[in-house]
């Protein structure tokens, strides 16, 4: 289909390679990582959650915003940098639509490019690995474009938890309303589990998720101390999802390696939770080419197999592990990366993906249940 109108924004590479195409949403420049996302559904969810700050996604699937926005599906007040997309539909036809994508994108200052191949500039992503970029609905020519993205920062060694995290504690109590939204363990159990939760960028529907298990749930900021965490006298620990390099989060693998070494207390941590476990346990962890953010990868080990959601650019180096202490539990079955690792005599055990589903499958729901179960052996 022919656009009646002239391209008036344009995608820039760091490597000076070039897209054309039709703004929407906020006008201006933006630079950032790009990257590119799988998933068919749930862009509401992926444009807000704060494992994305710092960076413009590039949506592979072709058509965007035909269900328009929800009062219910934002997983934070925090959002990327820019979109990139085949096709911006601005026909809404979906029942618990209440506000127009583009006037949504308009509000929270979300600069947007439609009408380019998507397809070719993920295999430009694949080849040559996740990149600074800069969309523009500016007439800046290559010269200023290549200057402006040379002065944005690199994702590796870039602390982007402290920037999306809560300055200050709160409590959270709400649960979700789906229909896996059950209470297995808690059935014949009265008990409420007072839960930690160190916030790296968590997403809203872990925390319902973990309020759904029968936890209640104390949210700290990322540099809280070791002392703040058993103020509060927890009966498990939470370590959260979140953007930018772990390695840099020196606050909290400082209190990762307290909490490990303390050892008492069941601690569950996913994504960059998870990076921050490794590190804390000796490990290291290393950048990946073009990341995995999509809603269908392949996890497990010894044929029990995942379906995940994951948003991650990081991966822990598997040999920088000490067998004695860590069992690797799951594996990215497309690349063999690490995706799961538990403590051996301690319960203490992380996955490199979103067990909540928000948005994608639900095989990892168990998790949260696995991570009850570890706090009843307590009571």
């Amino acid at each position: 289909m022919k656009h009646p109108f002239k391209k008036n924004a344009k995608l820039v590479l760091s490597n000076g390679i070039t897209f054309s195409g039709y703004s929407f949403g906020a006008k201006g420049s933006t630079v950032g990582e790009i990257v590119f996302n799988t998933g068919m559904t749930g862009y509401q969810e992926v444009i807000t959650d704060p494992s994305y700050f710092g960076q413009i996604i590039t949506f592979t699937y072709p058509e965007i915003g035909n269900t328009g926005i929800n009062f219910e599906d934002s997983e934070s007040d925090n959002s990327v940098k820019g979109l990139i997309v085949r096709n911006y539909s601005s026909n809404v036809s979906n029942w618990r639509s209440k506000l127009n994508f583009n006037q949504w994108l308009i509000d929270n200052n979300i600069i947007g490019l439609y009408g380019v191949d998507t397809r070719a500039l993920v295999k430009i992503l694949r080849s040559n690995g996740s990149m600074n970029g800069l969309i523009t609905s500016e007439n800046n020519d290559l010269d200023t474009c290549l200057k402006i993205i040379s002065k944005a920062p690199n994702m590796k060694g870039s602390n982007l938890a402290k920037e999306v995290s809560t300055k200050d504690k709160y409590l959270w109590n709400k649960s979700t309303k789906t229909d896996f939204d059950v209470r297995k363990i808690l059935s014949n159990n009265l008990n409420i589990f007072k839960i930690v939760a160190i916030d790296f960028g968590i997403k809203k529907s872990i925390l319902n998720r973990l309020v759904s298990h029968g936890c209640e749930v104390i949210v700290l900021p990322s540099n809280s101390s070791f002392e703040e965490v058993l103020g509060h006298n927890p009966d498990g620990i939470f370590f959260s999802n979140g953007p930018g390099d772990p390695s840099s989060v020196l606050d909290g693998i400082n209190l990762a390696k307290s909490l490990i070494n303390y050892g008492k207390l069941p601690m569950f941590g996913i994504c960059l939770g998870h990076q921050i476990f490794g590190l804390a346990l000796g490990g290291g962890t290393y950048k990946l080419s073009f990341g995995h953010r999509g809603l269908n990868h392949p996890c497990g080990k010894n044929n029990k197999i995942e379906i995940t959601s994951q948003n991650h650019g990081f991966a822990i180096d598997p040999n920088s592990l000490s067998k004695e202490f860590v069992e690797i539990t799951h594996y990215n079955l497309n690349d063999k990366t690490v995706a799961g690792l538990k403590l051996i005599n301690k319960p203490i055990f992380s996955v490199q993906y979103h067990p909540e589903a928000g948005p994608g499958p639900h095989d990892s729901d168990y998790l949260f249940e696995k991570f009850v179960s570890l706090m009843l052996e307590r009571c």
